[in-house]
């Protein structure tokens, strides 16, 4: 089927695909928006998955202070070169995922870094939780491992769901720029940073 300019550009815009990908893309699943999108997210992934052994030691740590200045963030973020660590792509995306951090608030990086004796917490918190609702003990287990996804998702900044687009995880946004950009993308670190916290 002929694809307008007009679907072309909106896909774009979403997506940061090349013209020629989001073409294709539309052309593939018959001028379908939301599957092109998927279809082009795919695609990065794939992408992404082959850049994900190279070594990224260049980038840059971004920051972000919310606007009244109480809030602000600190983001390492790496990338093979450092002519890509210097383009607009890579500087935004870093800018973008501080603000998510600022806005998100994640406890930490991923489940790996999550403190077993946290995790052992949650479980029996969840575990308890199930108990005195009078769920079947056969489901309990179950009951739990679900509650714990959910918590990873609610403080593992690389699966939260990206403040802008929420249905796309952090880990989905990177990868997807990885295909945009061209270079294995890590993210390494973050500080958040909130006025009068105090570290017990």
């Amino acid at each position: 089927m002929e694809i307008n300019a007009a679907i072309v550009k909106d896909l774009r815009e979403k997506t940061g695909a090349p013209i020629m990908d989001c073409k294709k893309a539309l052309q593939e699943v018959d001028g379908d928006l939301d599957k092109a999108i998927d279809r082009l997210r795919e695609k990065g992934m794939q992408a992404s998955r082959k850049k994900a052994s190279r070594t990224a030691n260049e980038g840059l740590i971004g920051s972000y202070i919310h606007p009244g200045g109480k809030i602000g963030v600190l983001v390492e973020v790496n990338c093979e070169t450092d002519f890509v660590a210097r383009t607009d792509d890579f500087q935004e995306l870093v800018k973008n995922l501080a603000m998510h951090v600022a806005a998100a608030n994640p406890l930490y990086l991923s489940r790996d870094s999550v403190p077993a004796e946290v995790v052992e917490k949650e479980k029996a918190v969840y575990g308890k939780q199930a108990e005195l609702s009078g769920k079947p003990e056969k489901i309990i287990d179950k009951i739990v491992d679900g509650k714990l996804e959910k918590f990873y998702s609610d403080v593992c900044l690389l699966e939260q769901g990206y403040v802008r687009e929420p249905e796309m995880t952090i880990k989905e946004f990177i990868d997807s720029q990885i295909g945009k950009i061209g270079e294995n993308i890590v993210l390494k670190r973050f500080s958040r940073f909130h006025l009068g916290e105090t570290t017990e």
